[in-house]
């Protein structure tokens, strides 16, 4: 009963359907003839090959070859095809650890493109949009003036700020320096890209109305009168949706690869006897 649960549940699985499907392509492909056998002495070029490898070359050096050039890449195709067929007339495909490890290399490549492939439902990116609301969100925005004032004691800057928030003209106040006075509905990144991260958080973190200070900046010491805060808006979901969906493949990629693998692996009966 257990098994035969265990089978429907595998069956269920969208890697296992991908894999059966490879499975009836290649079988399809041997009843056709397809396969090689390494036994046939024949070599068939036939215009889809021929097509392939100039695509091939096309791909690598961003040109189409002419037909010298096509003239050669028929040939290497043929010395690699020879050898491919004289290597498995030998067995050299048997108990070879490299081509093991390459063949466990593309399954696990067709594994992770099926996985890949694999549509979420709406409620799984949903749930991770509530997760992760903070990274969705608009940024706040801040808008302030600052007075440059060098590197002064506390003492100075706190006699500055007393004067401006008595009414005094912030006019000739400060130290003469290349940065912008004010900024408007400036986002967290414009702020920092000018002042520095501890600057801008600061300002995020201080209040809109009088003269505040000192404020770090890569430069030395501001003060700062906030006019206007404007927080950050969470999106609605159907909006950044599409972000949404890619962020979630790329976190939870890892995950789906162990389940594909877990899924796979159920399927078979591993028996280990230890020395």
């Amino acid at each position: 009963m257990m098994m035969g649960e265990r089978l429907r549940r595998i069956a269920r699985e969208p890697l296992v359907h991908f894999l059966m499907a490879g499975l009836f392509v290649f079988a399809f492909a041997s009843w056709r003839g397809v396969a090689v056998d390494p036994a046939d002495r024949t070599i068939a070029i036939d215009e889809s090959r021929v097509t392939w490898l100039t695509r091939q070359f096309e791909q690598t050096w961003q040109r189409a070859p002419n037909p010298a050039e096509i003239d050669q890449l028929i040939r290497d195709y043929i010395k690699e095809e020879i050898y491919y067929r004289e290597a498995l007339r030998m067995g050299l495909d048997q108990d070879d650890v490299i081509i093991r490890r390459r063949l466990r290399s593309k399954m696990e490549f067709l594994a992770a493109a099926a996985v890949e492939s694999a549509t979420p439902s709406d409620a799984d990116l949903q749930n991770w949009f509530e997760r992760n609301a903070p990274r969705y969100a608009a940024d706040a925005r801040v808008s302030f003036e600052q007075i440059f004032l060098g590197m002064p004691q506390d003492v100075q800057a706190a006699d500055v700020i007393a004067r401006l928030n008595k009414g005094a003209s912030a006019q000739g106040l400060g130290q003469p320096i290349s940065l912008p006075v004010s900024l408007s509905r400036a986002s967290r990144a414009d702020i920092a890209r000018t002042f520095g991260d501890d600057f801008a958080d600061a300002l995020l973190a201080g209040k809109s109305g009088q003269w505040t200070g000192p404020v770090s900046s890569g430069f030395g010491s501001h003060i700062v009168r906030i006019s206007a805060i404007e927080p950050g808006q969470k999106p609605s979901f159907e909006s950044v949706r599409s972000r949404v969906e890619n962020d979630w493949r790329a976190a939870t990629l890892s995950e789906r690869q162990d389940k594909a693998y877990q899924t796979l692996l159920d399927a078979y009966i591993a028996r280990i006897e230890k020395p």
